[in-house]
């Protein structure tokens, strides 16, 4: 019997969030193709309709390229507030159910509906009940994944987008984890599958050819994840008190910048927001870390991590500006700039481990 199989974990998740919020907010652009994020010229797309995502628009793409694969799509600027409060409305749904939430940013989260409270026998049928209060209060769907598990709930998830909803039952488990490409397994991202595929490993049925040694020797502590999750053993409890791990502000600009001179002052305002969301979240960090885009799309990251928690916005300002001047010839030209506060002092049910994107437009 695989460990744990006796649980009901359900994966919420959201379909296209914020394009979805944005259409239903403005009906002009239902059943349009549309994107969230900081335009075409100098923005990346945070989410796209699935009117959009028709064309191969997705997340996280550059504005320009999304306009080329979709020369009619409409670029909308994000309205946080608006997603933070749809959220709550969610969450106190999921609330109704179980007391078990892990959240894992706005627009999705586990639940943990072994014990629910309205003694629902079946975790597809809390999962069903979820979906259709969801539909009711917001006016949005979302997709739900059920399994005995985080792991194959989270899978389950996206099987069936938008509206769906699938089960992986345990007797099932094995077979399914047999057949799914490595590159669809979560926690797998494309250097690690790339490495996978470097190995002949393109299926779960390839990864369980290897012993737990060889994945250790290969892939470090995630080898022995990678050993388990493909026997479907993952006895990971959902977390109601999950830790938040960080805070972020980042600005996508107008125009590519290449001297200190010229990012400075950028930095120094992003400064002053990045300060604000801390300060609002009552959460401050001993990391803070630069971010940075160059205009090629390569991503640089610098950190200075201090004793003590970094609650001074001078301090804040010195560090960032340092980090900065120190990593100047790090990089030719960036596009996009960010600060973050990890290592944070306090776990805060309130504050997602988002990066809060604004653009220079």
């Amino acid at each position: 019997m695989i460990p744990g199989s006796d649980r009901k974990i359900v994966h919420i998740d959201m379909d296209a969030f914020y394009a979805s919020v944005e259409q239903r907010d403005n009906p002009e652009l239902k059943g349009k193709p549309i994107a969230v994020g900081g335009g075409e010229s100098r923005g990346v797309t945070t989410t796209a309709s699935y009117e959009a995502r028709k064309y191969g628009v997705r997340s996280a793409m550059p504005g320009f390229k999304a306009k080329q694969l979709c020369p009619n799509i409409i670029f909308v600027k994000p309205r946080f507030e608006a997603y933070k409060e749809v959220s709550s409305i969610v969450r106190a749904i999921f609330a109704e159910y179980t007391d078990l939430i892990e959240p894992l940013s706005l627009d999705e989260a586990f639940l943990d509906v072994t014990q629910n409270k309205k003694d629902i026998t079946y975790g597809m049928d809390v999962a069903q009940a979820i979906m259709d209060r969801v539909l009711e209060e917001t006016q949005l769907t979302c997709s739900a994944g059920v399994s005995y598990c985080k792991f194959l709930a989270k899978v389950a998830s996206g099987f069936k987008k938008p509206n769906g909803l699938t089960i992986i039952r345990p007797s099932q488990a094995e077979e399914f984890l047999e057949k799914l490409p490595v590159k669809d397994f979560f926690g797998v991202g494309k250097v690690t599958a790339k490495k996978m595929e470097n190995m002949n490993i393109y299926t779960g049925a390839d990864l369980k050819k290897f012993s737990k040694l060889e994945l250790a020797q290969r892939f470090g502590k995630s080898g022995k994840f990678y050993y388990d999750i493909v026997r479907g053993i993952d006895e990971r409890p959902v977390n109601a008190s999950r830790v938040r791990k960080s805070l972020g502000v980042e600005r996508t600009l107008s125009t590519d910048l290449s001297s200190v001179e010229e990012i400075a002052p950028i930095l120094s305002s992003i400064v002053d927001k990045f300060f604000e969301r801390l300060t609002k979240a009552d959460n401050f960090g001993r990391t803070i870390t630069l971010k940075m885009k160059t205009s090629d799309f390569q991503t640089i990251t610098r950190s200075h991590s201090k004793k003590h928690f970094v609650r001074d916005k001078e301090e804040i300002t010195k560090l960032a500006l340092q980090l900065l001047e120190e990593n100047k010839g790090a990089f030719e030209k960036i596009r996009l700039i960010g600060l973050t506060a990890s290592k944070l002092e306090k776990e805060d049910e309130e504050t997602q481990d988002f990066q809060l994107s604004f653009f220079d437009n």
